[in-house]
């Protein structure tokens, strides 16, 4: 049976965040000095509230590889998180279609008291493999991190490096059919660094699509073919990364 094609479809999302314990006169001079975040307005309770996204609609099909670019607090992280199901929206709808593998915190789920295996089932299951999906690929994942006997050991007991390793290699184990990617990863040491490239670059092929949020421009030439900018919530259409200069130029 053929699968069912793999699309993200974003309809007229908006994403409101309440903010507790100031008022909306105090909140906006503080958003004026650090020239970032959302649209401030009151709610109707007449409390503050930052709109984060405001109005965004987008459609992505297989093949797409979509740059996010903005200034911190345009909004990138957060529309990754809605894509990924983290945040509900207050309007609008997303409609994925699709495996979604959100790789934003490479620490969630990650229990400093349990051993290296223990956690690889944890975070394998957090990232939706099933308990047999874990068992066919706890071999390939523990031989990539490199940590032999130490998985079986408490995860406080590894050095920062080595646990950023462990949550590397668990997660990019899933295959994914939507890839969303906060800025691109590089963990552990130099040598490392090699073949973890080589790891996330074959995950990224192997992805019907890639939505990746970066500052670093090259880094959005060399893996995207579209890019969309982003400005206190309010995106840009999506267009061709030949456009990537004219949409600098407009920031």
């Amino acid at each position: 049976m053929k699968a069912p094609p793999v699309s993200v479809t974003v309809t007229d999302l908006t994403l409101r965040f309440p903010v507790y314990g100031v008022d909306a006169k105090s909140l906006k001079k503080h958003l004026a000095r650090v020239a970032i975040g959302g649209r401030l307005s009151q709610s109707h309770h007449g409390s503050a509230e930052v709109t984060a996204i405001s109005g965004l609609s987008m459609t992505l099909k297989a093949g797409d590889r979509l740059g996010l670019i903005g200034h911190n607090g345009s909004g990138k992280t957060t529309l990754l998180r809605a894509l990924s199901g983290a945040y509900e929206p207050d309007e609008g709808q997303i409609e994925v279609k699709g495996r979604i593998a959100p790789l934003l915190d490479l620490s969630l789920g990650i229990d400093p008291s349990a051993t290296g295996l223990e956690n690889i089932r944890l975070r394998g299951r957090i990232a939706g493999l099933s308990a047999k999906d874990i068992d066919g690929k706890m071999e390939e994942i523990g031989k990539f991190t490199g940590l032999g006997p130490f998985l079986a050991m408490p995860l406080k007991t590894y050095s920062a490096g080595m646990a950023a390793r462990l949550a590397f290699a668990v997660a990019t184990a899933v295959d994914a059919d939507v890839l969303l990617m906060d800025e691109w990863i590089a963990v552990g040491d130099a040598e490392f660094q090699k073949i973890a490239h080589q790891r996330l670059l074959s995950l990224v092929e192997r992805a019907g699509i890639l939505v990746l949020a970066s500052h670093d421009m090259d880094l959005i030439r060399l893996y995207c073919n579209k890019v969309m900018r982003m400005e206190g919530g309010v995106a840009s259409p999506v267009t061709s990364i030949k456009n990537l200069d004219q949409l600098l130029a407009q920031t």
